[in-house]
């Protein structure tokens, strides 16, 4: 995920249409996106049951299409920037996850990676999500 901002750390989140958190999972940089998702997607909580159509980048293609649409009720719909452009191009959907990562980044705790397991990592992004969603109730 580029301009992650995290030194060993891969952060995978699924989000939804708004851009409030659903799931999260933090890996080691040497995880490649599509094992990412893989174990993301196998730890979905049982909130998560309706859903149809989840937008990806192109690291997240390949082989985990086929894993998902064994396993899953919702596909996975690829987005990928135009070949014949060289200039920066708004792909549909992609900016929302890039948004809540921007918020997230928000947070001193999350700015850099503080920890040592990436459990906690996962934890303390789930505290930030919590104080952003409380913050636009409030």
């Amino acid at each position: 995920m580029p301009g992650k901002g995290v030194n060993g750390r891969k952060r995978h989140l699924l989000v939804d249409i708004q851009g409030w958190l659903m799931a999260v999972g933090v890996t080691a940089a040497s995880v490649q996106d599509r094992d990412g998702a893989r174990w993301l997607l196998s730890q979905l909580p049982g909130g998560c049951k309706n859903l149809r159509k989840i937008w990806v980048d192109g690291g997240y293609s390949g082989r985990l299409l086929d894993w998902v649409a064994v396993r899953f009720k919702f596909y996975l719909a690829v987005v990928l920037r135009p070949k014949q452009t060289k200039k920066f191009v708004l792909l549909p959907r992609r900016w929302v996850v890039e948004r809540t990562f921007g918020w997230l980044n928000h947070s001193r705790r999350l700015c850099k990676s503080y920890e040592r397991l990436t459990r906690t990592d996962e934890t303390w992004i789930y505290i930030a999500m919590t104080r952003l969603m409380l913050n636009h109730l409030a």
